[in-house]
């Protein structure tokens, strides 16, 4: 059975989430339909890796693009700053730096978006900065934060979603990462499917109609909905935890992605994030990406995760000590 056919018998059993959700009284929305096109405009395997900085450095403050000889400069100045295979510290230095090169995969050149090379992926607002958080916000890092220094390695509580393999850059919203920087987009009658390489999830974005799930119901990933402008996906997600914390978000985080195919081998990927009890104000990000003829293979996040308990057996060892 191929993977596609797979998950088609799985969208199809899925059915039944859109009539529990209407007859709960959830208003169904309007179906949306993809413009007729020759093929899927989004099927396909996307690299979205590059060097472009997310937020803008205050070295190129005022400078939302680069030259082509800025761009050239930039990418050599950080392939050779990132490279962790120069010998040019010590033993100390070399072994701290502690993976090699060749498990990286941060790209090799900046995105370029409306055929301009960018200097951030944040793009709104202009300065290419996330907008500063909320009171409400701060506060909540800051205890956060406190609660990490002072016991960050007693329980597992303390440990990070990503060390635990339950969320890292997969999204939503989709973001660069170190590695594992490919998505696959699978277009079916009734929904789009987002398989991220990093991490193990796949993401189904219904374009059916069906409304969202009740304000109560809080996932992981979101509720994603689907509609279609022209040829853009536009996906509307809300209903997440207040632990899924993208970049300290709460669960009033209200996310809207774009997928834009540019030609057969481009697309644009962009997101505005909406939470008023974390930023001052909604901004957004676009990613570009390029077809690629490269695979994806399991992301091997180890969920036996041998030293989480090390760690913590550490921490039991410290505890049984005199003080000192």
């Amino acid at each position: 059975m191929s993977y596609k056919l797979a998950l088609a018998l799985l969208l199809a059993s899925s059915g039944g989430e859109h009539a529990a959700a209407t007859a709960a009284g959830q208003p169904a929305a309007a179906v949306s339909k993809r413009p007729p096109a020759k093929g899927s405009v989004l099927d396909g395997i996307w690299s979205f890796a590059t060097l472009t900085p997310f937020e803008r450095p205050a070295e190129l403050a005022g400078k939302p693009y680069f030259t082509d000889e800025e761009a050239a400069a930039f990418v050599k100045d950080t392939l050779a700053r990132n490279d962790r295979d120069r010998r040019d510290g010590g033993a100390a230095t070399d072994a701290a730096r502690g993976v090699a090169d060749f498990w990286f995969d941060r790209g090799t050149g900046v995105a370029t978006w409306n055929g301009r090379k960018l200097t951030s992926l944040v793009v709104d607002p202009p300065d290419g900065r996330v907008p500063p958080l909320t009171a409400e916000a701060r506060a909540k890092a800051a205890a956060r934060n406190a609660s990490n220094r002072d016991g960050a390695a007693d329980n597992p509580e303390n440990r990070s979603l990503q060390e635990r393999c339950l969320s890292f850059n997969a999204g939503p919203p989709i973001n660069i990462g170190p590695y594992n920087n490919f998505v696959q987009l699978l277009e079916m009658p009734n929904a789009v499917v987002i398989f991220t390489e990093m991490i193990h999830d796949a993401r189904i974005v219904w374009t059916d109609g069906r409304p969202h799930l009740p304000p109560h119901v809080k996932l992981w990933l979101g509720d994603s909905r689907g509609r279609w402008e022209g040829n853009t996906l536009v996906i509307d997600t809300t209903n997440f935890t207040d632990r899924t914390g993208f970049r300290g978000s709460s669960d009033r985080l209200h996310l809207i992605e774009r997928f834009t195919p540019i030609d057969a081998n481009t697309l644009t990927y962009e997101y505005t994030v909406d939470d008023p009890s974390t930023f001052t104000k909604p901004w957004t990000a676009v990613l570009p990406m390029t077809k690629s003829r490269e695979r994806l293979f399991e992301y091997a996040c180890h969920e036996g995760n041998y030293a989480l308990p090390d760690i913590l057996r550490g921490a039991r060892y410290q505890e049984k000590q005199p003080p000192r």
